[in-house]
């Protein structure tokens, strides 16, 4: 299987520097792990966005796009869960 590169937007490098110093480590990890598997167990597709889905880490979410044609994915947010679809 083939390995994706992740981008960061700007606004979501934002929101993880925003986040407690503890939960950063596991977050940054989740999102390594999804170059070799970008659709790991307990993945949810958002509704009415192509290829956007999210995964759970702690009380935190992170949202990212899969682009498949080019290996990519790109991680758009990342959010405590009360606040991910503000």
């Amino acid at each position: 299987m083939a390995t994706y590169e992740i981008a960061w937007k700007a606004s979501a490098l934002r929101e993880l520097r925003r986040l407690d110093r503890q939960v950063v480590p596991r977050v940054v990890k989740a999102v390594e792990s999804l170059s070799r598997n970008p659709f790991p167990a307990g993945v949810r597709k958002l509704q009415g966005a192509e290829g956007t889905y999210r995964i759970r880490v702690g009380d935190h979410r992170i949202v990212y796009e899969v682009y498949q044609r080019v290996l990519l994915i790109e991680v758009i947010r990342v959010r405590r869960r009360k606040d991910v679809s503000r």
